[in-house]
């Protein structure tokens, strides 16, 4: 098991409000970020997600309780320790002005540099391999105001990781990206945990891309408990689930998404594999039906055919059969049916 980076004991979070009483958000919390772990913290809104990384990143003080960073208690540590050892990302959008790439992530070297900030030979090698690490080499000239959404994310990323970091702290960095964009920086924040041994820690309502990426997940509940663990078994326990309760909706641990729960208009059951099969079931449960795999009887019956790389569909109703050439036409003729 890889070396602790951070540590939690028996910390309480919340807001101080002069003499009157303090509005906890989370008490009792202990919780290990290990050196190389992706870890993702999950809740809904209000929960106190951000509340908590700012907590660890020691920009706001615990109501209670303490917080140790490589085993040093980190109300102990200067600004300037505290730099060398973390960097955090923050949701809100840097104005940089007319600043370049190159000259903002270079901000992340001030914890090493002299009171006149100027970088050093070794300053600049890591400058150019925070830049490289993340993709964006070749935004290095690029004025930051050019930027897209997702290459300014990757550069706010290489500018903490030009710090140095044991660990890196990030509060929603998929916020206003498009999918691709989401993937692409998910799997830039898991390589360089695995590659270069950072402990990532970032907050995210992207529950899919948390399930599929992470290490451990750290589920914060509207009442301010924290589950951990592997994201497996939180879904197999029902600790995901009951993290994110809402009226209608439900987590399918089958399929490992949130569906909604409605009075199905009718049974089909399907029939076929792979792709085919995933897709139709999807399109079907979205038109209402309840879907059952294979053949089981049923009514109504959809068999998925596959060849020379096109799909085709055999739909059965009461033992009269028609073929689809594609899922439109199938829903077409289903809803015919219920129609008539």
């Amino acid at each position: 098991m890889s070396a602790p980076v951070l540590q939690t004991h028996d910390l309480t979070i919340g807001y101080r409000y002069g003499r009157k009483k303090p509005r906890i958000v989370a008490g009792g919390l202990n919780v290990t970020l290990r050196q190389g772990e992706l870890v993702c913290l999950l809740g809904p809104n209000g929960a106190g997600k951000s509340t908590l990384l700012r907590t660890m990143a020691g920009l706001q003080p615990p109501l209670h309780g303490r917080i140790s960073l490589h085993g040093d208690d980190l109300t102990r540590l200067t600004p300037a320790q505290i730099a060398r050892r973390l960097s955090i990302v923050l949701t809100e959008r840097v104005d940089a002005g007319a600043m370049t790439v190159y000259g903002l992530v270079a901000l992340g070297r001030h914890p090493y540099t002299n009171w006149a900030g100027q970088l050093r030979g070794e300053d600049e090698v890591v400058v150019r391999w925070a830049l490289t690490a993340v993709g964006a080499a070749d935004l290095a000239g690029r004025q930051v105001n050019t930027l897209s959404d997702g290459e300014r994310q990757k550069v706010m990323i290489a500018r903490a990781l030009a710090q140095e970091p044991a660990l890196i702290l990030l509060d929603e960095p998929t916020a206003y990206l498009d999918l691709p964009r989401r993937v692409e920086i998910m799997r830039i924040l898991r390589q360089l945990a695995r590659q270069e041994g950072r402990a990532i820690l970032l907050s995210t309502h992207d529950l899919e891309l948390a399930l599929r990426l992470a290490d451990q997940l750290w589920l914060m509940a509207a009442d301010g408990s924290l589950q951990t663990g592997m994201p497996e078994d939180l879904v197999l326990s029902g600790a995901f689930g009951r993290t994110f309760p809402s009226d209608g909706v439900t987590f399918d641990r089958q399929t490992g998404s949130f569906r909604l729960l409605e009075q199905p208009i009718g049974r089909i059951d399907l029939a076929g594999n792979g792709a085919g099969a995933f897709w139709t079931m999807r399109a079907l449960e979205r038109a209402g039906f309840a879907v059952d795999r294979g053949l089981n009887g049923a009514s109504v019956q959809v068999e998925v055919l596959h060849g020379d790389g096109r799909y085709c569909w055999r739909l059965k109703i009461d033992g009269q059969s028609r073929a689809c050439p594609s899922l439109q036409e199938l829903l077409y003729l289903l809803r015919e049916d219920k129609s008539g």
